[in-house]
């Protein structure tokens, strides 16, 4: 017979390591090559000291010239505070009454919620990467209708949950997108804001406002990174080179020959915008060559430019292409994906005033690349 107990222990033990398996290597192709560890850990906060430069201590002589004098490796310390990262799975109780006399519907009704908690972590954890950490999702204006002019459909979904800001004021929360017009750039919701929206405003996850992972957008961003001034330490500000135009081979090769010369980085992955694969695919096109196809660890398909997989995600900015050094990121983690249980060890409770049970998977982590000199941006690319 099903139960709560047989749907907590079903989640408990046979779901949770596919889960966690699944969310750490299919959500993205980018995370995927991203180590996750749990050392440089304390407490709330990860603590990383990270080398730079090269140790000094060499030099040349002959026999009655003193020894080179010790000048050991430099560091820095780098500090970042663990990002609370959560995704919720709810089950009726009236779906696990109709599920009561038939085993298999109970699992195609678990494996359903689960199959949801996917698509919503590969979209979240995805726009995470690409971000700066302050969740900002896009800019949002003023309307007479439900149908709100934004400046970045790409980062919006149906079904997202999110608060409005005007400045630092939180002027509406909690509203679920219905439609995103990504060819007029409009989102409208399920629920108007019953008051009006400011122009100029901003659109945040719900809840998440300066509360996510240290992505891409905070290492090619000005400020400091990690507790450190940039201001004091240059090498930490990557490479970035305005293309203002097509792009070619050289164009791309001159990116990748920088990064190795100058910070002895060698790239292994490169991420497009969707109009920027384009611009790839049409100049190979020119020449008649082919575009070489490779498969990535977790089953992710994708462009190669000689040998190195070359990636389309829709959380890279128009006209843009990432030079990354994947071993150069590792995600610090608390622990890896697990329930919030309550004091008994439950995992499921049911919502207030609804009947419904729903159980929450949570994980302590943020992104630290201890070598952001080591990555490459171009910009401006165009077909």
């Amino acid at each position: 017979m099903v139960t709560i107990q047989t749907a907590e222990n079903a989640l408990k033990t046979v779901y949770l390591g596919a889960v966690t398996e699944l969310l750490n290597t299919k959500v993205n192709p980018l995370l995927t090559k991203i180590e996750q560890t749990s050392t440089d850990v304390w407490g709330k906060e990860i603590r990383r000291a990270v080398s730079y430069g090269i140790n000094g201590g060499i030099g040349a002589g002959d026999e009655d010239y003193g020894l080179p004098e010790a000048a050991g490796n430099k560091y820095l310390q780098f500090v970042a505070g663990l990002k609370n990262l959560y995704g919720q799975i709810e089950i009726s109780d009236k779906a696990i009454q109709a599920s009561n006399d038939a085993k298999g519907a109970f699992v195609n009704l678990l494996n359903a919620e689960l199959q949801g908690l996917l698509d919503a972590s590969r979209f979240n954890l995805g726009r995470m990467l690409y971000g700066d950490g302050t969740g900002l999702l896009t800019t949002i204006g003023a309307s007479s209708t439900n149908a709100y002019p934004i400046e970045k459909p790409n980062f919006l979904v149906e079904g997202l949950v999110v608060d409005i800001f005007s400045g630092n004021t939180r002027t509406h929360n909690g509203l679920r997108i219905s439609f995103v017009d990504h060819d007029n750039r409009t989102v409208s919701f399920e629920n108007p804001p019953s008051t009006a929206v400011a122009a100029n405003s901003t659109l945040f996850v719900q809840g998440s406002r300066n509360r996510e992972i240290t992505g891409l957008g905070a290492i090619f961003g000005g400020g400091d990174i990690y507790g450190v001034s940039r201001d004091a330490h240059p090498f930490l500000t990557p490479y970035q080179r305005a293309v203002n135009g097509q792009i070619d081979e050289i164009v791309i090769q001159e990116g990748i020959d920088r990064l190795e010369n100058v910070a002895g980085s060698t790239v292994d992955f490169i991420a497009v915008a969707a109009d920027v694969k384009y611009a790839y695919q049409e100049f190979m096109g020119q020449f008649k060559r082919n575009i070489d196809i490779m498969e990535l660890e977790g089953g992710f398909r994708t462009l190669s430019y000689n040998g190195i997989p070359l990636v389309y995600d829709r959380f890279v900015e128009d006209g843009a292409m990432y030079l990354l050094n994947t071993k150069s990121f590792k995600m610090h983690q608390l622990c890896d994906w697990r329930y919030l249980e309550n004091e008994s060890g439950k995992i499921l409770r049911q919502a207030a005033d609804r009947p419904t049970f729903t159980a929450t998977l949570v994980k302590y982590c943020d992104l630290i690349c201890s070598r952001p000199n080591g990555q490459g941006k171009l910009t401006g690319i165009t077909r």
